[in-house]
């Protein structure tokens, strides 16, 4: 799987998650948390690094607005650790990838 799809998904399993346990929504995801699904799968898929992207946290020049920036912050704060429990593939594709 190339780096954006596998980001993408790693994302998409990160806001799933969270809206779950916090939302107490499955499917559908809430409102809040389906726009910030799809801004993140747009902003990876517009990336201008591409394939060669560092992650999103270390990039010198982030293009998530300061408000989804810090909305996807605290969805990866929470899903992040959580995930070695619930999805342990989708953690160790992203840990070790």
């Amino acid at each position: 799987m190339i780096k954006i799809e596998r980001e993408k998904n790693t994302v998409g399993v990160m806001i799933k998650f969270y809206c779950m346990k916090k939302h107490k929504r499955k499917n559908p995801l809430c409102k809040e948390c389906s726009e910030l699904l799809e801004y993140a799968r747009e902003r990876l898929e517009n990336c201008p690094y591409g394939e060669n992207k560092k992650s999103c946290k270390r990039c010198t020049s982030p293009c998530y607005a300061q408000e989804k920036r810090e909305r996807i912050r605290q969805v990866m704060g929470y899903s992040g650790p959580r995930m070695l429990y619930y999805k342990p593939l989708e953690w160790m594709d992203h840990l070790f990838k």
